[in-house]
């Protein structure tokens, strides 16, 4: 590789590096003193033995540029407070190769030094502007076509790149997810929004491949790939041998992918466009060609540093800085442009100052744009909700054939059936939800074949087959990434989390990735699922912590999700309803909390009263969301406020109450707990001349406070009040579980002192 004569400059500390390396490159072009070739024509190699032609050279080179020259723009703004981001693609300008061997509508999901790669992509449609829709990012202007000027992101609807922020390999599991779903569509007959014979590109660091949760990405592509299933995925290691200030030891990434099993390794020379580009178009075209996880490792090099703010020159030796520089790509591009004869030092040194001044016009322009400058401007695409095309949607029935196959027949139909219990009811609604959209999937751990650890899922497998209710690998992360991965190929993913204990291992997917999708790309994008978890606590003869998991504050503290949870079978039907319908219509990314040890209750009051059983609701039912239940209409003595266990709970306590103390009792199941229906609250608390707020979440981290939050927003915060709620700790197994959540004893002591 050619590298550059050591300016003066670069030898001394004072200087600003981005100076330098900026320096080295005209320095370079006027010093070089190779031979020169005649020009080959367009279609001739740049290079003799080389795989990429002048005209893909040409083009190669000026992305690489416009990515540089946003990187020198962003360094010099930033400081005039006219640029918000300065994490550059400086030394990682080979990604446009991966960027011109791939189509558009290969979806991308790419990490922050990418700037190569969409400048290239660009190319694909006519009329785009890398540089102007880059600077509109940088600038964060509401005008930015990828997020609307919420964030920094590479993303690009007709491109199909998919936005994420500063992500840390949290996107390989959803890139897994697209690739498994591309292929998996034509099993279940869906059309796709892509050519069938699409792959999925996922790019990130060398330090980001020894993140969990890539490692359990590369496992389960893997682990699909051994057991012969298509999972087209290109995960692009690019490779710089440094995470901010670690190094990777050298040979660290060959080392650990070269060999292994159903990962297929390839390496390119991401410094060298007439070397790497042949190497970058066989792992391309081996996943493409065989569908199978491929690696492809590509050399980069990191200019500049980790972002504007990292002065290199505080931990890194001036020696080191400059051997370092001397491996920047565009020299080695430069070199090929004027050994090949299609530039010569002139033309190329006007190129680039041309480009330059473009991208600085480029962010003035956008500097002069609009800012998001209202709340509600900023949140507008974080929760879509259409109630009225929700409703429709929700109560939507004309499936009878497809219900009458799923159930079996007219006599099997569940409204037929005699009232039943919650765990029964929810497996009856899913067979409904499935028979309703063709497109759904029901997967997670042992969902198929044995029906759930709680038969749940009984009936489902066989009903609709392997290819739409299956288990996967023991891993929640996958689970989710599967989800978001059918959820962008326009299906409708139903992925079970065993418990959710469970979650919280993989809760990442949903906060960082599938929930901020539709805020970080304003609502061009959207990741539509219901997650099914079997949650909360008192279940009896198998218990402890992970098995009784009452942590809903980890789920309410996530902007947008949906969370609904449902205490009877009845209503969880009505509520699966219109889950599935608000992931339809506004794409939401939403959560049902299945009480367990409400599953196989029957009785209420007494043993064999079967009055915690009910009827299955018509197909044309459904529950709008923030919607609660109220039992003891116009009781105002006590209201108790209180959601899934705590409402069989509330309704024995409430009896107790009434017959010691004499007190009309209502009991309101919110039902919703994300988003808190604050008006349907302060409506019950209105002439309550009580009330007690049941919470078998922890004291300092339930849904209670939010409940209460909103009764004393409401003016009612005069009116005596108790909170019942679990302890500070984690749940301990057999009976000591009972001592740290509330009990029926707790609410009517809390009523005893109201009174």
């Amino acid at each position: 590789m050619t590298t550059t004569p050591t300016p003066i400059a670069a030898r001394h500390k004072g200087f600003n590096r981005a100076e330098i390396v900026d320096q080295n490159f005209t320095e370079f072009v006027n010093e070089w003193r190779g031979e020169v070739r005649a020009a080959p024509h367009d279609d001739a190699p740049v290079l003799p033995g080389s795989a990429l032609d002048a005209r893909g050279f040409r083009e190669l080179l000026e992305s690489q540029l416009i990515s540089r020259h946003l990187d020198l723009m962003a360094r010099v703004l930033r400081v005039q407070n006219k640029v918000f981001y300065t994490i550059g693609s400086s030394g990682h300008e080979g990604n446009a190769m991966v960027a011109r061997l791939t189509r558009h509508t290969d979806p991308a999901f790419l990490h922050y030094r990418s700037g190569g790669f969409m400048a290239e992509r660009f190319r694909k449609l006519p009329g785009m502007d890398p540089v102007m829709d880059s600077a509109l990012s940088f600038a964060a202007s509401k005008d930015d076509p990828a997020s609307g000027g919420r964030h920094k992101v590479w993303g690009s609807k007709p491109l199909w790149v998919l936005p994420q922020t500063s992500t840390i390999a949290s996107h390989l599991p959803k890139a897994l997810g697209t690739a498994v779903a591309i292929d998996h569509a034509k099993r279940i007959g869906h059309t796709l929004p892509i050519p069938d014979d699409s792959i999925a590109i996922c790019s990130f660091g060398d330090a980001s491949s020894n993140h969990a949760t890539a490692q359990t990405a590369f496992n389960a592509a893997a682990w699909t790939a051994y057991q012969k299933l298509p999972a087209p995925v290109l995960f692009v290691c690019e490779d710089n041998g440094i995470g901010i200030s670690v190094k990777t030891p050298t040979g660290w990434v060959a080392n650990n992918f070269q060999r292994r099993a159903d990962l297929d390794y390839f390496f390119a020379d991401g410094l060298d466009l007439a070397e790497g580009y042949a190497q970058v178009q066989r792992a391309v075209e081996h996943c493409r060609s065989t569908r199978r996880p491929t690696f492809l490792h590509v050399r980069t090099t990191r200019i500049m540093g980790h972002a504007g703010t990292d002065f290199e020159i505080e931990w890194r030796s001036i020696e080191e800085l400059v051997a370092l520089e001397a491996t920047d790509p565009l020299l080695r591009s430069a070199a090929i442009a004027l050994e090949s004869g299609l530039y010569t030092k002139d033309s190329l040194l006007e190129l680039n100052e041309t480009i330059r001044k473009r991208c600085f016009a480029a962010a003035e322009e956008a500097d002069r744009c609009p800012k998001l400058e209202r709340l509600d401007d900023v949140m507008k695409p974080l929760a879509p909700y259409t109630p009225a095309a929700v409703k429709a949607e929700a109560v939507r029935a004309d499936y009878s054939e497809a219900r009458l196959k799923a159930f079996g027949g007219e006599a099997k139909l569940p409204e037929n059936q005699p009232p039943r219990h919650l765990a029964i009811q929810i497996g009856q609604a899913l067979h409904d939800v499935m028979a309703k959209y063709p497109e759904s999937l029901l997967f997670g751990e042992d969902v198929a074949q044995k029906g759930g650890v709680y038969t749940v899922t009984k009936g489902l497998h066989k009903a609709f087959k392997n290819t739409r209710v299956f288990n996967t690998l023991l891993d929640e992360t996958v689970i989710l990434g599967l989800a978001q991965g059918y959820a962008n190929m326009g299906m409708l993913p139903i992925p079970e989390i065993q418990y959710l204990a469970y979650f919280h291992n993989a809760g990442d997917q949903i906060r960082g990735e599938a929930a901020s999708l539709q805020f970080f790309s304003n609502d061009q994008y959207r990741n539509p699922l219901v997650m099914r978890v079997a949650s909360l606590g008192y279940q009896r003869g198998f218990g402890g912590h992970f098995h009784n998991d009452n942590s809903i504050a980890a789920l309410r503290d996530i902007p947008g999700l949906v969370v609904g949870c449902a205490s009877r079978g009845d209503d969880a039907a009505t509520m699966l309803r219109t889950l599935t319908a608000l992931a339809k219509v506004d794409g939401r990314v939403c959560a049902f909390l299945e009480p367990i040890a409400l599953y196989m209750t029957k009785d209420l009051y007494e043993a064999g009263d079967g009055q915690w059983q009910f009827a299955y609701p018509a197909p044309g039912e459904a529950m709008t969301l923030g919607e609660g239940r109220v039992y003891g209409e116009g009781a105002n003595d006590l209201v108790v406020f209180t959601f899934g266990n705590g409402v069989p709970m509330a309704l024995r306590a409430a009896r107790t109450i009434e017959q010691e103390l004499k007190w009309k009792v209502r009991v309101v199941d919110l039902r919703w707990l994300a988003p808190l229906n604050d008006t349907f609250i302060a409506a019950q608390a209105k002439g309550a001349k009580r009330i007690i707020v049941l919470d078998e979440g922890r004291k300092s981290a339930g849904v209670g406070e939010g409940v209460i939050t909103a009764i004393v927003e409401s003016g009612c915060g005069a009116t005596p009040l108790e909170r019942v709620v679990g302890a500070d700790t984690f749940t301990p197994l057999a009976g000591a579980a009972f001592l740290v959540l509330p009990g029926d004893a707790d609410v009517v002591a809390a009523a005893r002192k109201l009174a």
